[in-house]
């Protein structure tokens, strides 16, 4: 029962998360199931990617949510998302794959050094940032796009999220308005979980170290724990959104980043210093 009441609190604030700040939630998710499948006593070979695809299968959900919130208000840009899908699908299966060959450590110790630098990036931009209508200057060109959401995909798989804190930096340095740019990056986080989580299940098929209840590093009971409350709390999240201001959104989610990123490198300061 507790860990039924501790994936229902994931839930709700990866989803609010999610439709806050047009990412997966997976900066919430992966943190939070690292902590709990330890506690369960997994395999430390594989707690992380247990937590990665399992994060990626409920951002599936999540995402559906989110988006549908930020369309009613009609702040998702259809053709940018169509642009950069392509390049997404293709990178975030690649991703799922590139994981499989990294220790859970690395992974950890990865993604919290990727948390911070996206964190100072974002803080920085919101303290010169002027209000910006969308369309103000020209988005690269379609290779440019499409290559961008390779990248965004691959980085996004790996790390278990649904590619908002590398989309919504992107197309806020394209100069699209901020909360076009959160919903137009939950739109993206569709594809980016689809093809992870079907790439990690691949992966993690025959993995004799699974628990029961495993398809491959995807766990259903944190799946459907989580779910019933992300959906609720991402269009509330996304309702959120378009009250806040651009440079408060881009603070927030600066702070947000920071504090997960010095998590994660904390908790492997011994593989930190191995390689000092």
């Amino acid at each position: 029962m507790e860990t039924l009441l501790i994936y229902l609190l994931v839930g709700a604030a990866a989803g609010t998360i999610a439709g806050l700040f047009g990412v997966g939630g997976g900066l919430i998710i992966v943190p939070a199931l690292v902590l709990v499948f330890t506690a369960m006593g997994v395999s430390p070979e594989i707690l992380t990617h247990m937590a990665v695809g399992t994060s990626l299968a409920t951002i599936i959900i999540t995402s559906i949510s989110s988006v549908r919130a930020h369309n009613k208000k009609g702040a998702v840009n259809w053709k940018l998302f169509g642009i950069m899908a392509p390049g997404v699908l293709i990178g975030s299966w690649i991703g799922g794959a590139t994981a499989e060959l990294l220790p859970g450590a690395w992974l950890q110790l990865l993604l919290g050094v990727f948390a911070i630098v996206i964190a100072v990036r974002m803080w920085l931009s919101g303290a010169r940032h002027n209000q910006q209508a969308e369309g103000v200057g020209k988005l690269p060109s379609v290779p440019l796009l499409v290559s961008a959401g390779g990248l965004i995909g691959w980085a996004s798989a790996i790390f278990g999220i649904g590619g908002g804190s590398l989309t919504v930096p992107f197309l806020s340095w394209c100069r699209v308005q901020m909360q076009r740019a959160v919903a137009t990056s939950a739109a993206c986080g569709l594809p980016i979980a689809i093809a992870g989580a079907l790439s990690f299940g691949f992966q993690g098929w025959n993995n004799k170290l699974l628990p029961e209840w495993s398809s491959g590093y995807v766990y259903w009971p944190a799946f459907i724990g989580i779910v019933i409350t992300s959906t609720f709390f991402a269009r509330f999240g996304a309702n959120l959104a378009h009250r806040l201001s651009p440079k408060m959104l881009k603070h927030c989610f600066a702070v947000l980043l920071f504090v997960i990123g010095v998590r994660f490198i904390w908790t492997n300061l011994g593989l930190l210093k191995g390689l000092i």
